[in-house]
């Protein structure tokens, strides 16, 4: 008995000393942990810190800068500054967030001869901020850029500006860039002028070209870009500056085959609006040279300005109605863009686009993409048309109020019979009801 209560005695103080040091190799090794938790930030490869400061706003980005040395010398590497976005507004009149001015000046006094991808979006309407714009642009002295993209948000901005002033800013960069090969102006008082130093600085780099809404530009300033940058693989302009010299320019041997030509037909007052009328054999000539050529056509007409169109074969490949379009024109299209990929309807008016849908599926062959908006088909002409454009509609978006019940096909059937014949599952798109 002596024995064995010797023995519990014994093994309760082994345990009372083994519950004591417990806690100390605990402690040991929480210490070890919080050790190891616990990173240098200072000494991270400056790599990572450069991938993290280009996902940063340039605020925000500043702000990191201050943290350490390491940090600070990660923010004036070349690297990080080679794309560039300015953004410019009025405080009075946005509650958007644009450049600070301070760093605008850090940034001209400090990395313009590093800035290579740079776009300014004017977000207000404010004449200040498109002139804080060109001041910037007129410092760009010693940048080699080779993209620029001029993005006014809300108009007018730069057309308010005095011409001249726009003008001496821009060609400031056209003259020392040397190297320009994307250039997207919207909106801006850019003239015939003004492409001729473009051209004459950049005519062997520049690869793309978008001017939107551009007035003082002309066809003969669009053909001279065409004559000389016979590496230009990318287009997009109004309607106006498109001619048949134009495509017959794009269309020579010494070009490059065009990759994507987009046209915006736009009318900004109802009935005054000319537009006038291409001929045939220049969209041959633009097709025979370039036969991959993606025609991106945006109309934004009025029913009795569509006259001139869709009246002979035309290559058009994606072709989005902005406004309402009649029966008739939508039936032209079926008869006349054999090329077609995409179509885009936004609205139409009360009568049914039954023969006009069939039309299309019958003679667009490579139709693979449609949209229809404020617009009616029955349920039955619109079954056809998926069947006999098959699996290739690889996007078909229809709105629910497009699509009229028939004696054949309930709301409910057609989803069926369409996924049916698109061997995949179908819904018509629903309008929200907030």
């Amino acid at each position: 008995m002596k024995r064995g209560r010797k023995t519990n005695e014994a093994d309760g103080s082994s345990s009372e000393e083994t519950t004591e040091k417990e806690p100390k190799r605990h402690k040991v090794t929480d210490e070890k942990a919080i050790t190891v938790r616990s990173p240098d930030w200072a000494n991270l490869l400056q790599d990572i810190i450069l991938q993290v400061f280009q996902y940063l706003p340039l605020l925000d980005r500043a702000h990191a800068s201050q943290v350490c040395r390491s940090w600070n010398q990660v923010f004036h590497m070349p690297d990080l500054w080679r794309c560039f976005e300015f953004e410019l507004n009025q405080p009075a009149t946005s509650y958007l967030r644009a450049t600070h001015p301070e760093l605008i000046k850090q940034i001209i006094k400090r990395h313009s001869n590093h800035l290579q991808y740079v776009s300014f979006k004017v977000v207000d309407s404010s004449k200040e901020s498109a002139e804080a714009a060109c001041d910037i642009l007129s410092q760009l002295v010693n940048c080699s850029l080779k993209t620029l993209g001029l993005i006014s948000t809300a108009r007018p901005s730069f057309m308010d500006l005095p011409k001249s002033h726009f003008i001496s800013a821009l060609t400031v960069v056209f003259v020392n860039s040397k190297s320009l090969s994307s250039l997207k102006i919207d909106d801006t008082p850019v003239d015939d002028p003004s492409l001729k130093v473009l051209v004459a600085n950049n005519s062997d780099t520049l690869k793309l070209l978008k001017m939107s809404s551009c007035p003082h530009v002309s066809p003969a300033g669009i053909l001279c870009v065409a004559d000389q940058c016979h590496g230009l693989r990318e287009l997009a302009l109004n309607y106006h500056l498109l001619s048949d010299e134009l495509l017959l320019a794009l269309s020579s041997e010494k070009h490059v085959r065009l990759e994507h030509l987009r046209i915006d037909v736009v009318s900004e007052n109802p009935g005054q609006t000319q537009f006038h009328t291409i001929q045939k054999s220049s969209w041959d000539a633009f097709i025979k040279h370039s036969p991959k050529v993606n025609l991106v056509m945006y109309f934004f007409l009025y029913e009795e300005e569509f006259d001139p169109f869709f009246r002979y074969e035309i290559p058009v490949t994606h072709l989005y109605f902005g406004r309402s379009v009649s029966k008739d024109v939508l039936g032209r299209v079926g008869m006349t863009c054999p090329r077609l990929v995409e179509l885009v309807v936004c609205a139409n008016g009360l009568r049914p686009l039954d023969e006009e849908l069939i039309r299309i599926a019958e003679r667009c062959k490579y139709l693979s993409a449609v949209g229809l908006g404020e617009c009616e088909v029955s349920c039955s002409a619109f079954v056809e048309f998926v069947k006999m454009c098959g699996g290739r509609l690889s996007q078909l978006s229809i709105m629910e109020e497009v699509l009229i019940p028939d004696q054949k096909y309930s709301l409910e059937q057609i989803h069926w019979e369409v996924s049916k014949h698109l061997g995949r599952v179908w819904f018509p798109d629903m309008m929200p009801t907030w």
